[in-house]
């Protein structure tokens, strides 16, 4: 029986696993780097093993520290998780040579289903039904744009040993395909080190179903119902559920059958999931095996009452599955919410900084909160942005989604920007309460979910202003010189504020005097002629406040610099003062500057070169994605200030180019 496992990985998953190995009895190893000495991984582990500097390039991806680690705390196993090593076949193979068992599908099985061209032709002679494309070896540009040709466009470029979005492109006509063939080969090379692409049919309109397998060494396997995995930016998942819904009981017991065939045909031993596109008739074609867990598997935990690291440990031990097909029960239905540090309203951009306010939802029977993170960690350019994973469970999709709703109105986060407002609008649009879904769900709506949710009012500052009143009214000190209170002789109590948010124009000038001593929480505010009544009271972040008799009930975060509200309907972040923002509108139309902390991959212009508006200039990676910043207008290209490799730094100066009617005179 396993004593002893080290987790070869961090974040949320990194916890994941350590909960259920303690519970099970089982030791835990923690790895971790420069940016995670504090990271909620390493506290919650047994032991833990310092691997190396911050990029993922110099620790958690360096095989011999990770076998070192393991050999060092006498581990018996490594869990790999899921990202980093999870799929690397070198790896599989360095734990066996070192004795160590890998949580995880036989060495065959990851080179198998590595290679999404091989994977099709082994898929194809297993009856699992594929989509039209070229997955060949023959990687010359002008052979697969002819390829393309013969397929039809539109076509999906991916990145042959990839997955998670990097490397893939959409292409709609012959005219784009270069561009696009060049584009993805860097992403998958940055990501992968392996540029090889191959091309398929692109299917307008589908849904992403996915079905969970498990295998063990016994030669039994199951398929553990279906998810639904259609709503995504950057062909990254965003909301997950399942089952999946409209899906009938013979197309789940079809797309099931199928998923453990292709286990079977590769001799599989573990957790696997099968990965289709489902059309609008429900013929369902297979996309790729991913040879690991998945991000998105506590929501079939939650309708299977299943934990699958469990399953996973004891498979990995010599255990045969816990139950037979016929054993595995759907109870309900569950949703996942991916809760990650970016910028929807800036081209999903990922968002760095320190997660100064950090309140889930309450978790109970019904609401999971997986995380990697506590109040005061910093989220880094180093890592994957996901900050946590919002799991609810329902009777029925209908309660499930009411509950969804319900936590992530509970979800507060301040410090940086995050997608649950973006999230929000998703689960309350009528079309994904009815279920009507695709992989293009998010671009067929981006009118209604990027709508202009409504610039900060005026009432909304006063609110802020009165945040800050409530904070500073608590009483700190016996000290009457420190007790925050604006008290002068004679005069009322008075409080000015300017207080601007990223999309007002102007800062709000808000002024507050007291009403009277003896009822010190009355204020009064006067208002373009108008004077108006409040009234404060705050419980933790808790405020209540009434304005002329119309009370609201939100919640506030203030700290010295900034003030966020949270209620139902959106989160509002105001500055205490006028902020230096670099993400505005001039980065989304192509600034010069860098749009947050990276790494040059190209430079693609350089000094004296004339340059159109939009035309390409430099192509930037941060947190595995990559970014093309483009001229913003036509001119000359005056200075380039960065080369290939170097580190840049949010804001950071790229290179300038000279509009064309300045050069000219």
């Amino acid at each position: 029986m396993l004593n002893k496992v080290l987790i070869a990985n961090r974040g949320e998953i990194a916890c994941r696993i350590i909960s259920t190995a303690q519970r099970l009895g089982i030791a835990t190893v923690a790895v971790y780097s420069d940016a995670d000495r504090q990271a909620r991984h390493v506290k919650m582990a047994d032991e833990a093993v310092y691997i190396g500097a911050s990029p993922s390039a110099e620790s958690y991806l360096v095989i011999e520290k990770i076998i070192a680690a393991a050999k060092q705390t006498g581990a018996q196993a490594i869990h790999p998780g899921y990202g980093f090593l999870s799929e690397n076949e070198t790896f599989a193979d360095a734990c066996a040579d070192n004795n160590l068992i890998f949580v995880g599908p036989p060495v065959n099985a990851i080179a198998a289903m590595g290679s999404k061209s091989a994977a099709k032709a082994i898929m194809g002679e297993a009856d699992v039904p594929l989509v039209p494309g070229y997955h060949g070896s023959d990687q010359d540009p002008e052979f697969l744009a002819q390829e393309a040709e013969k397929i039809g466009f539109p076509v999906l470029l991916k990145a042959a040993y990839g997955g998670g979005g990097k490397g893939m492109r959409i292409v709609e006509a012959a005219n784009e395909f270069h561009d696009a063939l060049a584009s993805a080969k860097r992403e998958a090379k940055a990501s992968f080190n392996n540029d090889r692409m191959l091309i398929e049919k692109f299917i307008r309109h589908p849904r992403h179903v996915e079905i969970q397998v498990f295998a063990d060494e016994h030669g039994n396997a199951v398929y553990l119902a279906e998810r639904d995995c259609s709503v995504q930016r950057r062909h990254q998942k965003v909301v997950e559920e399942a089952p999946a819904p409209a899906v009938t009981e013979a197309t789940r017991v079809a797309m099931g059958e199928a998923a453990v065939r292709a286990a079977q045909a590769i001799d599989y031993v573990g957790a696997g999931t099968v990965e289709f596109l489902l059309d609008r008739d429900n013929n369902f074609y297979f996309m790729e095996m991913n040879t690991r867990l998945q991000v998105e598997h506590p929501v079939t935990e939650m309708i299977t009452g299943l934990d699958l690291v469990e399953w996973q440990l004891r498979v990995a031990d010599g255990e045969p599955l816990p139950l037979a097909q016929n054993d595995v029960k759907i109870h309900g239905h569950a949703f996942e919410a991916r809760i990650y540090a970016e910028d929807p309203d800036n081209e999903f951009l990922p968002c760095t900084g320190v997660l100064k306010h950090l309140r889930p939802p309450e978790t109970g029977e019904h609401v999971r909160v997986d995380t990697g993170v506590l109040e005061g960690d910093e989220v880094t350019a180093f890592y994957d942005p996901m900050i946590a994973k919002l799991i609810v469970w329902g009777e029925d999709r209908t309660i499930a989604l009411r509950r969804l709703n319900r936590a992530i109105d509970a979800y507060r986060i301040a410090g940086l920007r995050t997608n649950i407002d973006f999230l929000r609008r998703i689960c309350r649009h009528p079309q994904f309460q009815q279920a009507e879904l695709s992989t293009q769900f998010i671009e067929h709506h981006e009118d209604t979910l990027f709508a202009d949710q409504g610039a900060a009012q005026a009432d909304d500052a006063a609110v802020a202003a009165l945040a800050i009143i409530a904070g500073l009214q608590k009483p700190a000190s016996s000290n009457p010189w420190q007790s925050g209170s604006a008290l002068r002789l004679n005069q009322p109590a008075t409080y000015q504020f300017s207080l601007q948010t990223t999309t007002s124009d102007e800062p709000f000038q808000v002024t507050f005097y007291q009403h009277s001593a003896t009822q010190p929480g009355i204020w009064i505010e006067q208002r373009d002629d108008t004077e108006y009544h409040w009234q404060v009271s705050s419980h933790d972040d808790q405020l209540t406040v009434t304005r002329n008799g119309a009370q609201r009930k939100l919640f506030a975060h203030v700290d010295s610099h900034s003030v966020s509200l949270f209620d139902q309907h959106a989160t509002l972040n105001f500055q205490r003062e006028r902020i230096a923002d670099t993400l505005n509108e001039d980065t989304a139309q192509g600034s010069l500057t860098a749009p947050m902390n990276g790494t040059v991959i190209e430079v693609l212009v350089k000094s004296g070169d004339n340059v159109e508006k939009d035309q390409a200039v430099l192509i930037m990676e941060a947190m595995k994605m990559e970014y093309t910043i483009r001229a913003p207008h036509a001119g000359e290209v005056t200075d380039t200030y960065y080369s290939a490799g170097d580190l840049v730094s949010d804001g950071a100066e790229l290179l300038t180019i000279v509009a064309a009617e300045e050069a000219e005179a």
